[in-house]
């Protein structure tokens, strides 16, 4: 689904016009980034977490050369679903 296929579904369930959707799908969207890249954590009961981790320096290898290389320290955005949210997913077969 994208996102203007999820805008148009939510117009449609909520009798609001496409355009409000948008509107506050965007602020929404906006505003988990601004918050996250801040380093607060977001919890939408039932849904899910967003929250910004560090993620440890480490090394790969190039699978062509075989080459080490170091992978610097960095920081993460993640989501962690909520119960309601895999229950769900876990329930779709």
């Amino acid at each position: 689904m994208t996102r203007a296929e999820l805008i148009e579904m939510i117009a449609q369930e909520s009798n609001i016009n496409s355009k409000e959707v948008e509107r506050v799908i965007r602020i929404f969207t906006e505003k988990i980034t601004s918050c996250v890249s801040l380093g607060e954590k977001i919890t939408i009961s039932g849904f899910g977490t967003f929250e910004k981790r560090r993620r440890k320096a480490t090394f790969a290898r190039n699978p062509k050369t075989g080459e080490t290389m170091p992978i610097a320290e960095q920081n993460v955005a993640t989501f962690r679903a909520g119960t309601a949210f895999k229950s769900a997913v876990k329930a779709v077969n």
